[in-house]
């Protein structure tokens, strides 16, 4: 048993001696361009004998955030970028639309999205929004709508359709909104 205890010793000392290195090569490398901090990290070095396991991690994780800190200040210094680029995310219109082209392709993938359907039931007469080419989708969807998805599209459409029989406006655009309305009110009703 003593042995044991002498050999864990020799270990923690080890261990603290390659540590104790490792802060002194980083406060080195710091110290040389910031004599501000070289008192500093002297001082930690000094306290670091005192310190805990947890202590020292977070005493070495303070030390690499305050280095990547000061890296970061020297390329915005120099000039460059330290912004990373973001992939661009998809638009609402993409993800209802690939959501609607999911349900018609992969049914066994598919899975319900309330936000998408939301969209497309709120967007669907728009023509740039939802093209023809998946519209036609859409009213196959709109076959499968149960609950009150169904009755407030109904009562929507309705609307619409009262609003328009009253303005007869020869409109392009709303001559294609009126068909839609008419394609969904004869599919839901």
């Amino acid at each position: 048993m003593p042995k044991m205890n002498v050999e864990k010793k020799e270990k923690k000392a080890e261990k603290r001696k390659k540590l104790k290195q490792r802060v002194a090569q980083k406060g080195e490398l710091e110290l040389e361009t910031e004599p501000k901090e070289k008192k500093q990290n002297l001082q930690a070095m000094k306290e670091e004998e005192e310190l805990t396991a947890e202590e020292r991690r977070k005493l070495e994780r303070k030390l690499q955030k305050e280095h990547k800190k000061k890296e970061k200040q020297l390329m915005r210094e120099a000039g460059i970028s330290t912004k990373k680029v973001e992939p661009k995310k998809q638009s609402g219109s993409e993800l209802a639309l690939a959501y609607l082209t999911s349900w018609s392709e992969n049914p066994e993938e598919w899975k319900f999205q309330k936000t998408r359907q939301t969209w497309l039931l709120l967007h669907m007469y728009d023509k740039e929004k939802v093209p023809d080419k998946y519209f036609t989708i859409l009213l196959d969807y709109l076959q499968g709508l149960q609950g009150g998805a169904r009755d407030i599209t109904v009562q929507k459409a309705e609307a619409f359709m009262k609003e328009f029989d009253g303005s007869n406006a020869e409109d392009p655009n709303l001559l294609e909104k009126c068909e839609r309305i008419r394609q969904v009110l004869q599919l839901l009703s």
